[in-house]
C-alpha cells in the first residue's frame, strides 16, 4: 500500500503561503539533496488545483536536476472545476477521497504532495495523510497563510518520528499521523 506524505515548508512564524517567495535561499546543498532523494522515493505528486495552476504554470520551465525529476513525475490534481490538464497528470474526477484511497491501496511508490492547503482538511478526515514532513526555515515572512489553517484542529493529530537538521538551517520534522 502506498503512503501520502505532505511536505511544506513552513517560516518561524509559521507562514506557508507563497514559499518561493522566501524559501530558495534555504533550499540548497543537502536540503535540495535531501528533497530530491524523496522525491525520487515517490511515484505520484498529487495537487490542488490552485498548486497545480501556479506549478504547472511556471516548473517546466525551469531546468536542473531536481526540477527535472520533478516534470517528469506523474501527477494527480485534485479538483472539480478542471475538465484538462496537462504536464504527465490526471485529474481525480469523482469523490477525490474515494479516487485516492483506490490508487493509494495499489501496490507501487508513494504519493507526494506539496504544502498544506484546503485539501488536507479533505484527506485527514478520510484518514488519507500518512506522514507530515515539515521544513521549518529559519525567516520570519510576517504575513500569509499559517500552517494548518485550514484544518480542523481535532483532525491534526500528529506522533514525530524523525528531526533532520541541514547546513542552511533548515529543521525538517517527520511525523506519522495518527487516525
Amino acid at each position: 500500500m502506498r503512503k501520502l506524505i505532505v511536505g511544506s515548508f513552513i517560516s518561524l512564524d509559521g507562514v506557508i503561503e507563497a514559499p518561493m517567495n522566501w524559501a530558495s535561499p534555504f533550499f540548497v546543498g543537502d536540503a535540495l539533496e535531501h528533497s530530491y532523494q524523496k522525491a525520487g522515493e515517490a511515484e505520484y505528486f498529487l495537487l490542488g488545483r490552485v498548486t497545480y495552476e501556479l506549478f504547472s504554470s511556471r516548473w517546466p520551465q525551469i531546468q536542473g536536476r531536481y526540477m527535472d525529476r520533478m516534470n517528469g513525475m506523474k501527477k494527480l490534481v485534485a479538483s472539480r472545476t478542471l475538465k484538462e490538464v496537462g504536464w504527465n497528470a490526471s485529474l481525480l474526477e469523482g469523490d477525490v477521497a474515494e479516487g485516492l484511497a483506490a490508487i493509494k491501496a495499489q501496490g507501487g511508490g508513494d504519493i507526494l504532495k506539496y504544502g498544506i492547503s484546503q485539501l488536507d482538511q479533505t484527506l485527514l478526515a478520510s484518514g488519507l495523510v500518512d506522514e507530515y514532513q515539515l521544513s521549518i526555515l529559519p525567516t520570519r515572512v510576517g504575513y500569509g497563510k499559517r500552517a494548518f489553517q485550514d484544518v480542523d484542529p481535532s483532525l491534526v493529530r500528529l506522533e514525530l518520528t524523525d528531526t533532520r537538521r541541514f547546513e542552511s538551517g533548515i529543521v525538517t520534522l517527520t511525523y506519522r499521523v495518527l487516525k
